[in-house]
């Protein structure tokens, strides 16, 4: 087996919504398991927190999980998922279901090199990079 690299988010209560969310933006097939479904949960109360979630879309895997109360959480920050390629409108698409309910940190525009590049956080929190490769000569 390859090794791969993907990001994997901590939610604090929220990992089920996210991902269900981002199964709406790239599509895919979504794995959840809960704290329960292990008999891992310290506090009953935390039994359907998502102790691992997958999500398999094409070209990526994106995993979560949230964050039990007994554990620090300091949100999400210092990292960006980047989503690049020459497919303008899928990258596109993309980029207007994860601007939805998020906010635009710089617009999805022609950059100095060439490409078009933006950066939005969506409503979850998590920073996004889209760069569509331009015309190359």
């Amino acid at each position: 087996m390859p090794v791969t690299l993907n990001p994997y988010l901590n939610f604090r209560g929220d990992a089920r919504e996210a991902m269900e969310f981002y199964r709406s933006v790239f599509g895919g097939d979504l794995a959840v398991s809960t704290f329960a479904d292990f008999q891992a949960a310290q506090d009953p109360s935390e039994n359907d927190l998502v102790m691992h979630a997958q999500l398999d879309g094409p070209g990526l895997t994106l995993m979560a999980a949230d964050v039990p109360n007994r554990m620090d959480y300091s949100g999400i920050s210092g990292f960006s998922v980047s989503l690049s390629g020459d497919d303008d409108a899928t990258l596109r698409g993309y980029w207007d279901k994860l601007a939805d309910g998020g906010t635009i940190t710089q617009p999805l525009e022609v950059a100095p090199w060439g490409d078009a590049f933006g950066m939005l956080v969506d409503r979850f929190g998590v920073s996004w990079l889209v760069n569509i490769a331009g015309e190359r000569s």
